[in-house]
């Protein structure tokens, strides 16, 4: 297809460096960002454990180290890679290969799991476009996890079944880094929030509320084409990127699907669940604090009224948002939410063209800058108990 070779030929200027030369025909490619990570067999041996019926699997493994890597890291990755061949060379087989790939000496200002992720993820569009297979299906997935044995046929039947499937979104449940009561009490916490905050989204009515986990997800290689590919972000990519999926077609929750990913403390990146963890076990309480349920509350009342912004003048629309309670009515008001209902108006002829357009203005990003806004003076951030209970209520 002509606009996968265009995005190919894009990123050769960078990162896409060592083009997977198999004579082997995946229609699944499974991508595993790694840096640092001495445990990495126990995903593989998982991945060896799934039911794969007549499926073809390729796994790449990308190991990655900037240039501000210690040597440390530099020599366990090196490590981790001749481990990694003679492990391929044992387990490959006529349905499942493994192909470990290394990148050291990245620019630190990129050097990361985004550009890891994105390094993978391009190769495997590449891969596709040389075996001339549009159909493919690109698997994200972390080196410190293992998955349900039914990961590979159940996310290849949901294709199957649905040829305009995107993407599609994976269940978890952390494992505990050496049994510690005090991580595990705090993770538990932690997957209490993503579903929490998966739900209250749901409840405003906003479409893409599904959670964005780099390590439980998989895309339709033409979508991740469409996107323009993943980011480089040294965090979050996977947020932003699942965000730009969300608004380009069906998604599917898969959630008797699980990936296992390990509970443990990291400085790697900003977001995520080390971060989380270290957050929660500072709290005196030791309860993690959350979006109270009263600001999605105040966001639905927002979204709800959205179709009676359709096709109205802008001062009718700006008198409804002076309605609404007060700190939402501000952060509306004095951003620039009348010049993009304005702009949902202008450029929609129809109620459903509106209604997408609408939640590209007032997308994730926007609904994050919302709920923080209302947590500087408004609202406070309440215990994850006490907000589930809420929210339970609305």
């Amino acid at each position: 297809m002509k606009n996968w070779a265009q995005y190919i030929e894009k990123q050769k200027g960078e990162y896409l460096l060592n083009p997977i030369l198999s004579d082997f025909a995946a229609e699944m490619l499974v991508v595993i960002p790694c840096c640092d990570e001495p445990e990495l067999q126990t995903t593989l041996e998982s991945l060896l454990h799934c039911s794969i019926n007549a499926l073809r699997v390729m796994v790449v493994v990308v190991l990655n180290s900037g240039e501000c890597a210690s040597r440390e890291v530099v020599l366990q990755n090196r490590k981790t890679y001749g481990e990694l061949v003679r492990f391929a060379e044992e387990f490959s087989t006529a349905q499942i290969r493994f192909f470990p790939l290394i990148f050291e000496n990245i620019p630190c200002k990129h050097a990361g799991v985004g550009l890891a992720r994105k390094m993978g993820m391009d190769l495997a569009v590449d891969y596709f476009l040389r075996k001339n297979y549009f159909r493919g299906i690109i698997v994200s997935l972390d080196a410190d996890c293992t998955v349900s044995e039914n990961y590979f046929s159940r996310i290849a039947d949901a294709y199957a079944q649905n040829e305009r499937l995107c993407a599609t979104v994976h269940n978890f449940r952390h494992r505990i880094e050496n049994g510690n009561p005090g991580i595990e009490a705090a993770v538990r916490q932690y997957e209490r929030y993503i579903r929490y905050f998966e739900n209250a989204l749901r409840y405003t009515g906003f479409p893409y509320y599904l959670h964005t986990i780099g390590s439980a997800f998989s895309v339709a290689a033409d979508t991740y084409v469409r996107t323009g590919g993943m980011g480089r972000q040294q965090g979050g990519e996977d947020f932003y990127f699942l965000q730009k999926v969300f608004q380009l077609g069906e998604v599917a929750d898969l959630e008797d699907v699980f990936v296992y990913p390990m509970a443990r403390f990291s400085n790697r990146v900003p977001f995520g669940t080390g971060p989380a963890l270290q957050k929660i076990i500072a709290e005196p309480d030791g309860q993690m604090k959350v979006y109270s349920a009263q600001s999605f509350e105040w966001l639905k009342q927002f979204f709800d009224l959205k179709d009676d912004f359709f096709k109205q003048d802008i001062s009718s629309v700006g008198q409804q948002l002076q309605g609404l309670a007060t700190p939402l009515s501000d952060f509306l008001l004095q951003g620039t939410a009348l010049s993009d209902i304005d702009d949902c108006n202008r450029n929609s002829a129809t109620l459903s063209a509106y209604r997408k357009r609408f939640f590209h203005h007032f997308n994730a990003f926007r609904i994050v800058k919302c709920l923080n806004y209302f947590h500087t003076g408004a609202l406070s951030l309440e215990a994850i108990g006490l907000a589930e209970d809420k929210c339970k209520k609305l």
